[in-house]
């Protein structure tokens, strides 16, 4: 978690029979809210994503496999370009999340929140893709669209993956650049608050919220 931390001592032996809703659905709506909020905070900056090979954008799987015949083209620089703005694309967007999963902590319900923590280490993740991704989907694609926007060779790539879509040979949802960033962008949110997600579960006290640290050691 981030420096300068709070660590929060032991928490009284609990276990999550012992939880009211009330608290098992505070300390999940906080522990939510942190992973959110460091997931952001990572991604939403630059190199955050071009700097993290974990969740770096690669060109499209079509485009890959074409890659070493345009660099014998000379396409080098433009592949190189074209990489480099993908991921600022997704810096750029990465950001725009908070307002919806804000809204989708607030909207969860307090029957949900024991058999959510008793989910498994990414239960809170599938909580807020199944709540966020479609909507974040047509918030992110305007920010994606205005930076990749900003690069000529973008016209070429959805040039050159149009021919293909229309040979049949690439299907049309991935025919433009714009869909594989937003979508690449969005599976790199999701697999850093599922890692702080993780975090919070291997390690409550560390968490820096004595609710947090109560309800989630319940759970070990």
């Amino acid at each position: 978690m981030s420096a300068g931390m709070v660590v929060i001592g032991p928490a009284q032996a609990f276990s999550l029979a012992d939880l009211s809703q009330g608290d098992a659905s505070q300390g999940l709506k906080m522990a939510l809210e942190k992973g959110a909020a460091a997931a952001i905070g990572l991604l939403g900056v630059q190199d955050g994503f071009m700097g993290n090979d974990k969740v770096r954008i690669g060109l499209p799987e079509f485009m890959q496999k074409g890659t070493r015949m345009l660099k014998t083209m000379g396409m080098s620089k433009q592949l190189d370009a074209l990489n480099l703005q993908m991921n600022r694309a997704a810096e750029a967007a990465v950001p725009l999340s908070q307002k919806l999963l804000t809204q989708s902590i607030q909207s969860m319900s307090v029957q949900d929140a024991k058999s959510i923590l008793q989910g498994g280490d990414t239960s809170v993740t599938r909580f807020f893709i199944d709540k966020t991704r479609m909507p974040l989907t047509e918030e992110f694609m305007p920010q994606v669209k205005q930076v990749l926007g900003q690069l000529g060779v973008v016209e070429q790539f959805n040039a050159l993956a149009g021919k293909l879509s229309g040979l049949g040979l690439l299907s049309k949802d991935n025919a433009q650049l714009e869909n594989h960033v937003t979508a690449k962008t969005l599976d790199g949110l999701y697999f850093m608050i599922g890692e702080e997600e993780k975090k919070i579960r291997q390690n409550p006290a560390q968490a820096g919220s004595a609710m947090i640290s109560k309800v989630f050691g319940a759970l070990r």
